[in-house]
């Protein structure tokens, strides 16, 4: 580096980490930089010059070194979700399929709304050494190549052909991680010259700048179309969705929802907007959902949905409600306050509950309401406290959600994905304390739990270090992307992992028996071309990532084997076996639109079929 006449000769890859080292935000008037550290993997894509610029700022900008690059994006999403989307982490990988491996993680990020910044490796500029190393050609455009791939699953996309370019390109980039309508993860290209190339950057471009997330505030005929619609309604819902948690709106949507006595139902990333025990909280919705909130669902007149994209997990695939319902949706997107002819009120969730209170003035639900849907409530805790208490029947996911409620701490976080244990964690667990559960539900995907919990961790440790992550994840997630136990370990980033053993993809077994079909290549012991079945040691396996591990049998087991997990000062996984066919959850559910043969040989399966089509009738269409 050098500076003259108030520049800075820098290489494009120095500029790029110096400037970002240079953003701040402000949160809670503290104020801290705004990109928290990066996860990395070298090759000769990015280490000889984004490494270099990196190694230099090894304290600011701190790099976990990742084990697999999908892995590292799950732990930046993570990340994100921990500080709700405040901060996020940067992922760097080189050229080729080092970078195509993070776009599973990129999509995580976009259908979830989270900010994830990829740095990213590309082919030379000048095309000199044409065909490179993991060079994807294209013969009809050579400007085309693998990272062209991450536009549909990126909120920002650019590939920096100049040095000068990245004075533009980053403070886009930024604004758009930041920004509460179009957040999402942001990709730039760098190719491997133009990383080492120089240029004379204005100093001013690197001095400290504090940035603060902005809040839209929300139109006032919007508003008064919404408080005036409110006012009619006789059998009103609030629909509490993960924005909630995002504009750190909880206090509002507890304070509106006790104001006005309207009954509160979370979708599956709002899980834990509001305590368990709260009287006006009536469980979650939805498909795997609760039969208390699905049933005071079926009979709201009107729905004001706040901070939520209303997917189809949480609409019953838009069967839940009745025909006549009419929906309210505050969003700070409008591609989301706008769905299903909502009438929308585009807005930051903590201004826009505080200005519907202000003008709905003393408004409340009918009483009748309230004490029907606090017996809807008090009803499914019945359930779900039989359903998760051990009993002379098999292990199950319910059991052991229910001795982990019962032993953690109030602030103590827990992580899910995919598979079968979303829905019972949504259904089963009892939130303790807000924000403190993450079910990534979003893009649904397998092998998050253990990454996107070591990312968690990271998060967590900087506000809550005395807290722990607890990760709930099935054999077969378990075996698609289990690397991080290693990180955990190497980061002293203490995790706790349950490892329920179903004997392979148990949930989607469950699936294909209930569409009539036998079962067939999800759990091992189904799959014709195992000629030679055998069962994982996951206690030995984790063990020899140097975590803690040990193997119970019990729900009673597991209970000391979790006592023994908090009081360690490193990653503990705990596994046991569970029953892969019986001790599902069998209430809570809403319809799901799933394709089912529309003729078959197999009597079951047209069987299915025509019971599954039954419930199409009432499916919303559009209004």
């Amino acid at each position: 580096m050098s500076m003259a006449n108030d520049t800075f000769r820098l290489t494009t890859a120095q500029a790029i980490i110096r400037w970002l080292s240079n953003q701040f935000i402000e949160i809670d008037g503290e104020e801290m930089r705004v990109c928290g550290g990066g996860f990395g993997i070298f090759g000769h894509g990015n280490v000889t010059c984004l490494g270099e610029a990196l190694n230099s700022v090894r304290e600011e900008l701190p790099l976990y070194r990742g084990q697999n690059e999908q892995s590292m994006g799950f732990a930046a999403a993570g990340y994100a979700k921990q500080w709700l989307r405040q901060r996020f982490m940067f992922c760097t990988a080189s050229a080729g399929p080092g970078t195509s491996n993070l776009l599973t993680s990129a999509a995580l990020a976009h259908a979830n709304r989270l900010p994830m910044l990829m740095l990213c490796g590309d082919t030379f500029v000048t095309r000199l050494p044409d065909p490179v190393l993991q060079q994807m050609e294209n013969y009809g455009d050579p400007t085309f190549g693998v990272n062209d791939g991450f536009k549909p699953v990126v909120r920002y996309w650019d590939r920096i052909s100049h040095p000068a370019q990245i004075l533009s390109s980053l403070p886009n980039a930024l604004a758009t991680l930041l920004d509460p309508a179009d957040c999402g993860p942001a990709f730039i290209g760098l190719p491997q010259d133009v990383q080492g190339w120089v240029y004379d950057y204005p100093a001013k471009w690197f001095e400290k700048k504090v940035h603060r997330i902005r809040r839209q505030t929300p139109d006032s005929d919007e508003i008064a179309d919404a408080v005036a619609l409110l006012k009619t309604a006789q059998r009103p819902m609030i629909i509490a969705g993960g924005g909630v948690q995002y504009a750190r709106a909880v206090d509002e949507l507890i304070g509106f929802a006790e104001a006005h006595q309207i009954p509160v139902v979370e979708t599956i990333a709002g899980r834990a907007n509001m305590r368990a025990t709260h009287p006006l909280n009536i469980g979650p919705i939805g498909v795997t959902g609760s039969n208390s909130a699905n049933a005071i669902a079926e009979q709201a007149d009107v729905i004001l949905a706040v901070g939520t994209r209303l997917q189809d997990f949480t609409t019953g695939s838009w069967t839940a409600f009745s025909k006549d319902a009419r929906f309210i949706s505050v969003n700070a997107a409008r591609h989301d306050a706008a769905k299903h002819m909502s009438l929308p009120v585009v807005g930051d969730a903590k201004l826009s509950l505080s200005a519907l209170t202000a003008e709905i003035a003393d408004y409340t639900a009918p009483e009748a309401w309230v004490t029907e849907a606090k017996a809807h409530r008090a009803d499914w805790d019945a359930y779900v406290a039989e359903n998760v208490a051990p009993g002379d029947r098999p292990n199950s996911y319910a059991m052991a959600i229910g001795v982990v409620n019962g032993l953690c701490d109030m602030r103590d976080r827990v992580v899910a994905a995919a598979g079968g244990l979303p829905a019972e964690v949504t259904a089963n667990w009892r939130t303790l304390d807000p924000g403190t559960v993450d079910v990534e539900f979003g893009f649904s995907c397998m092998g998050y739990e253990i990454a996107g919990a070591w990312g968690a961790r990271i998060a967590q440790a900087q506000r809550e270090p005395d807290q722990d992550t607890i990760v709930f994840i099935g054999d077969g997630s378990y075996m698609m992307l289990n690397s991080d136990i290693y990180s955990s370990v190497l980061s002293q980033k203490k995790l706790i992992i349950l490892v329920l053993d179903n004997g392979g993809f148990a949930v989607i077994n469950k699936l294909q028996n209930n569409t009539g079909n036998e079962s067939f290549n999800n759990l091992i012991a189904d799959c014709p071309t195992i000629l030679e079945p055998f069962g994982v040691d996951f206690e030995s396996h984790a063990r020899s990532q140097g975590a803690i591990a040990e193997t119970v049998s019990t729900p009673a087991e597991l209970g000391e084997a979790f006592k023994r997990a908090k009081a360690a000062t490193k990653t503990t996984v705990i596994c046991m076996k569970v029953d892969p066919y019986e001790g599902w959850t069998k209430e809570g559910h809403a319809w799901w639109e799933c394709g089912t043969p529309h003729v078959s040989e197999d009597p079951r399966v047209r069987a299915a079929h025509d019971d599954w089509e039954s419930s199409r009738h009432k499916q919303r269409k559009g209004v």
